[in-house]
C-alpha cells in the first residue's frame, strides 16, 4: 500500500470504528482485524502502519469526531507532513479544503471534565493521551519474579508491584512458553496491586463478585497459595467461561464458579450470606481509568450510561455487604477515574452502613481519595483505579 492508501484505509476504519461507538457495535480491534481479513494485499507493515494511525486519531480525540476524515485531519495538527498524503489520488484521500475541520486534541469529552476526581490536574490529563504499559503478574503458584525475569531479556521490574514484571509494548506475551506453563499473565500493575490489597491469606473463604474472565481470582488464589476457597461470581456467563481453562493452566485448584441472574443474584447465592472472609467488588464502571488501553471506549460514554452504572455499583455493594461474615473484609474498586464512581460511591456506602471501618490499604503508590486510594496513569504509571477496604462490624 502506498502512504496514502494507509491514510484512506485509516479514514474508513475510523467511520466504521465512530458508527460502531454510537450504535454500541464491536469494538476497534474487532473491526480492523475484520478490515484486513477481507484486504489480503495489505502486507504486515501496512497493517501496523495503518493500525498505527487509527489509534494515534482516537487518542487525541476526546469527544467522538463527526467522520474518520475530521479525526485524521486532527493528526496533521501534529504531523504537518501528512498533509501532503491528502493528495487525491486514486486509491488516497481527497485534498483538504480551505476551512475544512479537524478534531482539536483533548483527553475526555467536555460533558465530562468536571466530574473527574479532584486529585487529576492538567499533566494527569495528558496522561491518558499515551499508550499503556505492558505488564504481566507472575504466578506465585508457578514460581518467582527473578525466575521469570531471568527467562525474559526484555522485561524490568515493575516499580509499584512486587509480583510484576514490564514488557516492551507489543511483546508476544500469549505466544512465550512462560505464558503457557502458567507462570505469567498479562495483568496491569494496578490490578495486581488490586488483588494485593484485598488482603487474603491461605485457608479463606473469599467471594470474587464481578469475576468476569477471572484475572482478579486467579490472582487472589495466588495470594491465598492456593489453600482455601474462591467462589467467582458474575452474570456473563461467557467471560465467565474464560477462567475455567485459565485456572486449569494457573495451578489454581480452589476456585468454584456460578453463574448470576442480575436483580435476582441473591437467589444463586444465600448460602454464601455472611460467611465470607473476604468479597471483593471490581465492578463494572466507566473504565476511564483505562482510556489509554481503550480509548475509543470514550466514544461509549454519556450520562444515562453513567448514571445506569453507578447504580449499579450500589446495588452491588449492598450485595456484597451481604456475604461478608462479622469481622470480615470487603473491598470495593472501579476502574474509574470519576468522583461518582470513587470516593463518592464509597462516601455513600459508608453513609448507609453504620458501623462499617474503613481501612488502610496495605499497597504502595496511589493517593488518598476520601475513604480510599485513587492509583493514576499520571501518578502511579498504572491504569487508572479507585480502591476502598472496609472491615464489617
Amino acid at each position: 500500500m502506498m502512504p496514502a492508501a494507509r491514510v484512506q484505509a485509516a479514514i474508513e476504519l475510523l467511520d466504521d470504528i465512530i458508527a460502531a461507538a454510537r450504535d454500541a457495535g464491536p469494538a476497534a480491534d474487532t473491526i480492523i482485524a475484520r478490515y484486513f481479513k477481507t484486504r489480503r494485499y495489505a502486507g504486515s507493515k501496512d497493517r501496523r502502519a495503518v493500525r498505527e494511525l487509527v489509534y494515534r486519531a482516537i487518542r487525541r480525540s476526546g469527544e467522538r469526531p463527526a467522520s474518520g476524515r475530521t479525526a485524521m485531519l486532527g493528526v496533521t495538527q501534529e504531523e504537518e507532513s501528512l498533509l501532503a498524503l491528502f493528495d487525491g489520488t486514486p486509491h488516497g484521500p481527497a485534498p483538504v479544503q480551505d476551512g475544512e475541520a479537524a478534531v482539536d486534541a483533548s483527553a475526555a469529552p467536555s460533558w465530562l471534565v468536571q466530574r473527574f476526581d479532584l486529585l487529576l490536574d492538567a499533566a494527569e490529563f495528558d496522561a491518558l493521551l499515551y499508550r499503556a504499559t505492558l505488564d504481566v503478574r507472575i504466578n506465585r503458584l508457578k514460581g518467582r519474579r527473578e525466575e521469570a525475569q531471568a527467562a525474559l531479556a526484555e522485561a524490568t521490574l515493575t516499580p509499584l508491584s512486587p509480583i510484576g514484571l514490564r514488557l516492551p509494548v507489543g511483546f508476544a506475551v500469549d505466544e512465550h512458553p512462560l505464558h503457557h506453563s502458567g507462570l505469567i499473565e498479562v495483568q496491569d500493575e494496578g490490578s495486581q496491586l488490586l488483588s494485593l490489597a484485598s488482603g487474603v491469606e491461605p485457608g479463606m473463604t473469599v467471594i470474587d463478585l464481578c469475576a468476569g474472565a477471572g484475572g482478579k481470582t486467579l490472582a487472589l488464589a495466588a495470594e491465598m497459595g492456593n489453600r482455601g476457597r474462591i467462589i467467582a461470581l458474575d452474570t456473563d456467563r461467557n467471560r465467565l467461561s474464560r477462567l475455567a481453562p485459565r485456572a486449569e493452566r494457573a495451578g489454581a485448584t480452589i476456585i468454584e464458579q456460578r453463574l448470576l441472574n442480575p436483580g435476582a443474584e441473591m437467589d444463586v447465592i444465600a448460602d454464601l450470606r455472611a460467611t465470607a472472609d473476604m468479597v471483593l467488588v471490581d465492578a463494572p464502571c466507566s473504565g476511564t481509568g483505562t482510556w489509554r488501553r481503550n480509548p475509543e471506549s470514550r466514544w461509549r460514554l454519556d450520562p444515562k450510561r453513567l448514571s445506569r452504572l453507578v447504580n449499579l455499583q450500589a446495588h452491588l455493594l449492598g450485595l456484597a455487604a451481604e456475604l461478608v461474615r462479622p469481622g470480615g473484609h470487603l473491598v470495593y474498586a472501579v476502574c474509574s477515574l470519576l468522583t461518582e464512581e470513587g470516593r463518592g460511591q464509597a462516601d455513600t456506602f459508608e453513609a448507609s452502613r453504620s458501623g462499617m471501618v474503613s481501612e488502610t490499604l496495605p499497597i504502595p503508590g496511589g493517593r488518598e481519595a476520601g475513604s480510599g486510594r485513587l492509583l493514576t496513569p499520571g501518578h502511579d504509571g498504572t491504569d487508572g483505579f479507585f480502591v476502598a477496604r472496609w472491615r464489617v462490624p
